[in-house]
């Protein structure tokens, strides 16, 4: 029986490390604040704007890179060999995803990213960061019970599966690739895509389910 999980860190962020607004999200809280008061923006709006951008443009990078993953084993080697470049082959590379490595799930390891000091999250594959991935609670217990947070997502994995969560930084960010699903082997990589959700791709969730 090996241990429950790993926690791999190599922290070195190069921002704030306590729980209150930066002096830009302050600025930006109170410039929004004043445009809702004055009638120029709909905060609704606002809303939805920032809903498509955390689960549909975002993540649809990230799921087309594991769909190609799926398909090409060329591609799926030079994605372990060298994160960075395979994704910015796609496209998909910018701000907070300098630095990639992609971490892949199999029938005896889940994979999990968490950022224990920050938020660190690869906005070029993944959009924003989902509100719970920025909590306090996710943060601290990825770490130290990461079966129990699973399960808190309704992913109950099974005893003998080892559990390793990745530690992002400034300076490095994951992207899980979540094991292929059975049955899918006739279907083409937009198809694919179509079964892998952001959460998968954080490891709170396995492809092809809903989360």
């Amino acid at each position: 029986m090996h241990d429950d999980h790993e926690h791999h860190q190599g922290h070195s962020h190069d921002h704030g490390h306590d729980n209150r607004y930066t002096d830009m999200q302050a600025r930006v809280r109170a410039l929004e604040t004043v445009l809702v008061e004055k009638g120029l923006i709909d905060p609704k709006a606002v809303d939805a704007i920032v809903e498509t951008y955390e689960t549909k443009i975002g993540p649809k990078n990230g799921a087309r890179v594991v769909a190609k993953a799926w398909s090409d084993p060329v591609f799926a080697d030079w994605l372990k060999a060298d994160a960075t470049a395979a994704i910015a082959s796609l496209g998909y590379a910018g701000r907070q995803g300098e630095h990639m490595r992609a971490v892949f799930n199999t029938v005896d390891t889940h994979n999990l990213i968490v950022c224990t000091l920050c938020s660190c999250y690869p906005w070029a594959v993944l959009g924003l960061p989902p509100t719970w991935y920025k909590a306090p609670a996710y943060r601290s217990r990825a770490v130290i019970d990461p079966r129990g947070v699973l399960a808190e997502f309704g992913l109950a994995l099974p005893q003998e599966t080892k559990i390793r969560v990745w530690d992002s930084t400034a300076e490095l960010r994951y992207l899980v690739i979540p094991e292929r699903p059975d049955g899918t082997d006739g279907l083409d990589e937009q198809a694919l895509a179509a079964l892998v959700s952001r959460d998968a791709m954080i490891g709170t969730a396995i492809a092809g389910v809903p989360s």
